[in-house]
C-alpha cells in the first residue's frame, strides 16, 4: 500500500483522483435522479474536442476545455428548451460534432496522437500540480454552488413542473447545473479519460440508490463510493499497469454487482421473514 506513495506523481494522482471521485459522486446523484445520464456521456465527448483545439492553439487546457464545455452545455440547454428538438437529440448532435472535430484535428495534426490514449482512457502519470490545484478549486466551487442552490436544485430535480409554478426559474437552475457538470467533466479528464467519465458519474449514485431511498444518505454514500472507487482504482492501475480510467470504472462496476447481489439477497430474506411471521 505504501510503495506507490514514494512517487510524487502517484501522491498527486491519489489526491486528484479521490477529489474527482467524490465530486463525480456528488454531481452524479442529481444526474441520475434527473435522468440525465446521457448528457454526462455527451459532455465528456464534447470537451474532448475543446481539449484538442486548446492543444493545437497552445491555450491553457483548463481554460480552453472549460470554455468549450460551458458553451456545449449552454447550447444543449438552449436547443432542448427553446426548440422542438428533444434533449437527447440536441445532446447527440452537439457533442458528437464536437468529438468528431477533435478526431479530425488529431488526424490533421499528428503530434497530438501520442496523448490520444491518455485523453481517452486517463493517465495517472500525467497528473500535475496544476491539475491538483484545478481540481481543488472546482471541487470547492461546485460544493459551494450546490449548497447555495440546494433547495432550488432539489425542487427542480423531483418536481420541475411545480417548481416553475412556484416561481423557480427552472431554466436558470438547469443551466447552472449543466455548467458545474461541465466543470466536473473537465477536471476529471486527466484521471478518468473521455470514455470513462460518464460511468464514474453514474455508477456510485446508482449503487447509493440501491442501498437507500433517503436523499441525504444517497448523497453521502455516493460521494464516499466515488472517492473510494477512485482510490482503489488508482492502486489497481499502478500495480496492474493499466490506464487509470478503466481501472476506476471496473472497480466501481464490481461494487455495483456486489450491491445488486446484496439487494436481491436482502429482499429475499425479508420476504422469507415476513412469510414466517404470517405462518
Amino acid at each position: 500500500m505504501l510503495l506507490p506513495l514514494q512517487y510524487d506523481f502517484f501522491v498527486r494522482a491519489i489526491l486528484v483522483g479521490t477529489l474527482v471521485g467524490g465530486l463525480c459522486g456528488l454531481i452524479g446523484v442529481y444526474v441520475v435522479l434527473r435522468r440525465m445520464a446521457y448528457i454526462g456521456h455527451g459532455l465528456s465527448h464534447s470537451i474532448f474536442g475543446g481539449a484538442v483545439v486548446s492543444y493545437i492553439m497552445s491555450i491553457n487546457f483548463f481554460i480552453g476545455a472549460s470554455l468549450w464545455g460551458f458553451l456545449s452545455a449552454i447550447l444543449i440547454t438552449i436547443t432542448s428548451k427553446k426548440t422542438n428538438v428533444s434533449s437527447d437529440s440536441s445532446i447527440g448532435i452537439i457533442t458528437t460534432a464536437s468529438f468528431a472535430l477533435g478526431i479530425a484535428l488529431i488526424s490533421r495534426y499528428k503530434n497530438f496522437t501520442r496523448s490520444f490514449d491518455a485523453a481517452l482512457f486517463g493517465n495517472i502519470l500525467g497528473v500535475t500540480k496544476e491539475d491538483l490545484m484545478s481540481v481543488i478549486f472546482v471541487a470547492l466551487l461546485v460544493s459551494i454552488v450546490v449548497f447555495v442552490i440546494y433547495k432550488y436544485l432539489l425542487f427542480t430535480t423531483f418536481d420541475p413542473v411545480n417548481a416553475a409554478y412556484y416561481g423557480v426559474s427552472v431554466g436558470w437552475v438547469d443551466t447552472v447545473f449543466s455548467l458545474i457538470m461541465a466543470a466536473t467533466v473537465v477536471v476529471s479528464l486527466q484521471i478518468l479519460g473521455v470514455t470513462m467519465i460518464a460511468s464514474t458519474i453514474i455508477i456510485p449514485p446508482v449503487i447509493a440508490r440501491i442501498l437507500t431511498s433517503n436523499f441525504n444518505k444517497m448523497v453521502i454514500i455516493s460521494v464516499l463510493l466515488g472517492a473510494f472507487s477512485s482510490l482503489v482504482g488508482l492502486y489497481l492501475s499502478f500495480y496492474l499497469d493499466i490506464s487509470s480510467g478503466p481501472a476506476v470504472v471496473l472497480f466501481s462496476s464490481f461494487l455495483f454487482i456486489i450491491s445488486l447481489i446484496y439487494s436481491v439477497v436482502n429482499r429475499k430474506i425479508r420476504t422469507f421473514l415476513v412469510k414466517t411471521k404470517m405462518d
